[in-house]
């Protein structure tokens, strides 16, 4: 700092039409003034010295904060506020002092300053140069029990991949993210989002390119959603029986809804069914419900050449093997009946409405293929997609994620 006062005070006598004695020379009007004066016309300037001084130090040390060198942005700090305590007040970052456009880079840049990459870089920096007594994740209040805080970085990775859990909750990991500067680092771990990227698209998740990060690839690309369920809703009118008199006829107004829960490991469930939604979606929860007129099935995502993202599943009705009574056949003999496999192939486009992004799946395909078991024959029956199938919204239900079976 000493040294800092004797630059400033040096350059100040350096400069031109000031004398050795930090005094300017008067003209000869104004030679009649007494000493005083002119001592305070000398304060005057090195306090306009020293606070341009000032400025040029803390313009310098935004510079060198943006550009991610904390020290030295600390080191200039801390020598321009012992020069000018409030230099910080009293800036308008507007123009630097050497006429590099320092400070209007610094209000050109606010915006961003803001991005989730700088803030990320931001937070690892300060993991890294801190001291090992000093955490990112420190308690509010001093508490008597040990606090998370004190528990490893592989440790807390493990409890987030619990809360990511094997349903890939990754609403609540961001959630998670909000607590702390720590808890952001560890959110933000590549190998998570990795491992989520894989078991969404398999192996064909195996470049980043187009990608910034693999959790831009979870954000960006097309994708089915597990928190929830997708929900569709169809009304008809129906033709009734005509009364015994011919005077009327009567109409029924038919409303049914269609429910497809899709599952990270790749099985989805649909169920057909007139109930409404809070009756049947606390018994989607599960791959092991009890509805007997649920399908189960397995689907899987295809991006075609027209860059639209497309969802195949084969479903069938849950297999009941029923006990054979023999002793009711005993005493004659009976042609049993040929047993087949009904199963539906299903076609959906994947699309975005409104705000939210992946949440409308649109009817392109829907068959029926019945497989003799004797003689492995197939027959195949194709329905019109009409305005019977309307498309389907997702809708996310929280009892869905709020618990976690088994880690990610």
């Amino acid at each position: 700092a000493e040294l800092q006062m004797f630059r400033a005070q040096w350059m100040f006598e350096l400069a031109p039409g000031v004398s050795s004695s930090g005094l300017e020379p008067l003209p000869c009007r104004a030679s009649s003034r007494g000493p005083g004066l002119k001592s305070l016309d000398a304060r005057g300037k090195q306090e306009i010295a020293k606070e341009e001084k000032a400025k040029e130090l803390f313009l310098k040390a935004v510079e060198e904060e943006r550009n991610g060198a904390l020290y030295e942005a600390i080191k200039f700090y801390r020598l321009a506020m012992q020069l000018v305590p409030d230099i910080e007040f009293k800036i308008t970052y507007t123009r630097s002092p050497d006429g590099d456009g320092v400070g209007k880079r610094c209000v050109e840049d606010n915006k961003e300053d803001d991005k989730m990459a700088d803030l990320l870089t931001d937070f690892q920096q300060q993991l890294t140069l801190q001291e090992s007594s000093v955490k990112l994740c420190q308690p509010e209040v001093d508490v008597s029990q040990t606090h998370i805080s004190a528990l490893p970085m592989e440790v807390l990775m493990y409890i987030f991949r619990w809360v990511v859990s094997s349903d890939l909750d990754l609403r609540s990991l961001e959630q998670l993210s909000l607590v702390c500067r720590g808890f952001y680092i560890c959110a933000r771990d590549p190998e998570i989002w990795h491992q989520v990227c894989l078991k969404i698209w398999g192996r064909s998740c195996n470049k980043l390119v187009p990608y910034a990060s693999w959790r831009d690839m979870f954000l960006e690309r097309p994708r089915v959603r597990f928190d929830g369920v997708y929900v569709s809703k169809t009304k008809y009118i129906r033709q009734g029986e005509q009364s015994l008199d011919g005077f009327y006829r009567a109409w029924h107004q038919v409303e049914y809804y269609r429910y497809l829960r899709f599952f990270p490991d790749g099985q989805v469930m649909m169920l057909t069914t007139p109930e409404d939604p809070q009756s049947i979606v606390p018994r989607l929860r599960t791959k092991n419900t009890r509805t007997d007129a649920i399908l189960l099935g397995h689907y899987r995502l295809s991006q075609e050449i027209d860059n639209q993202t497309k969802v195949f599943a084969v479903i069938m009705k849950k297999k009941e093997e029923k006990p054979v009574d023999y002793h009711k056949y005993r005493y004659f003999r009976r042609v049993p009946a040929q047993e087949t496999d009904h199963s539906f192939h299903v076609g959906l486009q994947l699309c975005s409405s409104g705000r939210q992004r992946f949440n409308k799946l649109v009817w392109i395909h829907h068959s029926c293929h019945i497989t003799c078991r004797s003689t492995g024959e197939t027959a195949v029956t194709t329905f019109d997609i009409d305005k019977m199938y309307t498309p389907l919204f997702f809708a996310r239900v929280k009892s869905f994620t709020a618990y976690s079976e088994k880690p990610l």
